[in-house]
């Protein structure tokens, strides 16, 4: 039986990144290889929106960040309580063809 001891990885963060950036929509796009994922910061009223980072992910690695997304959420919500949703773009916006989040 091969010994499959835990490899510990060192990660570093420069202060630029370490500081994060806001978002407050992402969109989302895949094709058969690879997800795009763009963090966006709408400012009210404003007619643009910025991409603020741009996330290339293979399916294999998308699919660990969703179980890591649902299982915070989860300890979140039973910490703090039900995280509230409004209506999103899609329902507003009968043109809408992509992806919010």
């Amino acid at each position: 039986m091969p010994d499959t001891q835990a490899v510990q990885i060192q990660i570093d963060i420069d202060d630029a990144t370490s500081q994060g950036m806001y978002s407050n929509l992402a969109l989302m796009a895949h094709n058969e290889t690879e997800f795009v994922l763009d963090f966006v910061f709408i400012q009210p009223q404003a007619p643009k929106a910025k991409v603020r980072a741009r996330i290339l992910s293979n399916p294999i690695h998308t699919k660990r960040l969703l179980h890591a997304l649902r299982e915070n959420i989860r300890r979140y919500e039973e910490k703090f309580g039900e995280i509230k949703m409004s209506a999103g773009p899609e329902k507003e916006d009968p043109q809408y063809q992509g992806h919010y989040l």
